[in-house]
């Protein structure tokens, strides 16, 4: 009995090669609607649907497929007698080879203006049903979902007259990734439009972007996705100009410091190691903003991530290449820029579209056995009610100086204290376990610049010992969230220094 091939795509490229290979290889070819009439205006006989289930394509094509003389043909185990006696007696013939891509519902629901009609008519209903039914018996059918697999699937058959049993359940396996990826696309759709918060059930999925060198440390394997329909501005969509492949911690590093650059609209530039930021600063122009970053830390930041937010120019540049960094990301470089930067080899440079919409996206963070979902972190000082709490109203330069501080704090790991004046970081301590701890890290690296500068905590000070080392190393303002049954001991002690303490009401913890 010759064998007979079910070939029904959305994506048409390659198909007219493929189905032609196949017809010479002894297949008859089984097809519906568009992709029928393309193969037919292409020279190759095809047998319409319809022809075998003796029914009409209805309902808009809705339903052509849905048939037991398809799914039986896809489904029957061919070693099993009564599957056998069963389809003769329907007239029920076994497909051999079924080769489906689905309507684009992906592409549909990421058009800015797509409407609730449009993406519900782009479900693909017949297609996964026979993909998945191909799958599940891909002990006699081989199933195709890739068109990338095209040529490969082709030589396996001249060279072994079918797809090997390995290579039909790897080929199975793809089609469930597939199906359980665009159902995925769906259900989070589905439950947007419903306006669903915590559903019973999270389906997410995301793509391969890259297979990783190693982890976090050299022993750990490690491999990088993206979102398909995530954010543009994000360094799973990034555009790599130059250097070496990135790693696993460049990715989380030059993440943080995106995270953190989207905070500013004036000229400004972000030195992250280790996913801490170790300088910020702003100016008038990129270069003096990189200036200011360099200068909050001119250690730290050696190996370090840099993101600026303006087109990086030839004078930055010369000032980035005097130092070893591991990637810079901006929105774009001049040409002479890239001349000065590419005279390294390894160094990563990265442009991403800053004036992209910032997408909000939940955060997931996985744990053992779980996952933990949040939405994503967007509170502004524009959003807050603030309230100096103190005596004393801080001055304008206090102002911006404390603006500053808590755009940074926000993205410091907890505890987390940042030391500033008005256009850079004079200190940053992170990740302490406890408040004053963190504070003492920031002062001491600000030294005698602490003198008249601001400090910006993530979160409410339970005693007043933080209060009283600012005093000491000259800080004059303070920004926090208050909300301590201890708050006026801190008020109280600000007071006592003559320092103009600013209560946001709302913390940043980040841990």
């Amino acid at each position: 009995m010759k064998k007979r091939a079910l070939i029904s795509v959305s994506d048409k490229s390659g198909i007219v090669e493929f189905a032609r290979e196949l017809q010479e290889l002894g297949y008859d070819i089984i097809s519906t609607g568009g992709t029928k009439n393309i193969l037919l205006d292409n020279g190759i006989f095809v047998t319409g649907v319809e022809e075998v289930t003796g029914f009409p394509e209805i309902m808009e094509g809705r339903v052509k497929t849905l048939h037991p003389k398809i799914h039986g043909g896809l489904l029957a185990k061919r070693d099993v007698e009564e599957h056998r006696r069963q389809m003769e007696e329907q007239e029920i013939f076994p497909i051999d080879l079924v080769c489906v891509n689905l309507y684009p519902f992906q592409q549909t629901i990421a058009k800015p203006n797509v409407t609730e009609e449009d993406a519900i008519e782009n479900i693909d209903i017949g297609g996964p049903t026979m993909l998945r039914a191909a799958a599940k018996n891909h002990k006699y059918v081989t199933v195709v979902v890739d068109s990338q697999d095209y040529d490969m699937i082709i030589n396996e058959i001249k060279a072994n007259g079918e797809a090997p049993e390995l290579l039909r359940k790897k080929l199975a396996a793809k089609v469930f990734r597939h199906t359980a990826a665009y159902d995925a696309y769906i259900s989070q759709f589905m439950t947007d439009l419903a306006g669903e918060e915590n559903p019973e059930a999270m389906t997410v999925t995301y793509e391969l972007k890259q297979t990783l060198r190693y982890g976090e440390n050299p022993h750990q394997k490690a491999a990088f996705y993206k979102q398909p329909l995530g954010s543009e501005y994000s360094v799973a969509q990034a555009r790599q100009l130059h250097g070496k492949e990135l790693s696993y911690n460049n990715i989380n590093d030059a993440n943080a410091a995106l995270q953190i650059i989207k905070e500013f609209d004036e000229p400004a530039s972000v030195a992250v190691k280790h996913m801490n930021p170790c300088g910020v600063g702003t100016g008038k122009t990129i270069e003096e903003a990189f200036a200011k970053a360099y200068e909050a830390d001119s250690t730290s930041i050696f190996g370090g991530i840099v993101a600026l937010n303006r087109v990086v120019d030839e004078d930055t540049a010369q000032r980035l290449h005097e130092i070893f960094l591991e990637i810079i990301i901006a929105p774009s470089f001049t040409d002479r820029a890239m001349e000065i930067l590419t005279g390294k080899k390894n160094i990563r440079l990265l442009t991403v579209p800053f004036d992209t919409v910032k997408k909000v996206e939940d955060k997931l963070v996985s744990i053992e056995g779980g996952l933990l979902v949040q939405e994503d972190d967007t509170f502004t000082l524009e959003d807050a009610d603030l309230k100096v709490a103190t005596k004393r109203e801080p001055t304008e330069s206090e102002w911006e100086a404390m603006k500053l501080g808590w755009k940074v704090v926000k993205h410091v790991k907890s505890n987390a204290i940042v030391v500033a004046d008005k256009d850079m970081t004079l200190g940053i301590g992170a990740g302490q376990m406890n408040r004053v701890g963190a504070a003492n890290i920031a002062l001491e690296q600000a030294g005698a610049k602490a003198e008249g500068a601001a400090m910006a905590s993530d979160a409410f000070f339970p005693m007043d010992d933080t209060v009283e080392a600012a005093a000491k190393a000259g800080i004059t303002a303070i920004i926090q969230p208050g909300g301590s049954i201890r708050d006026e001991d801190s008020i109280k002690k600000a007071d006592e220094y003559g320092i103009t303490m600013v209560m946001t009401g709302v913390r940043h913890f980040k841990h």
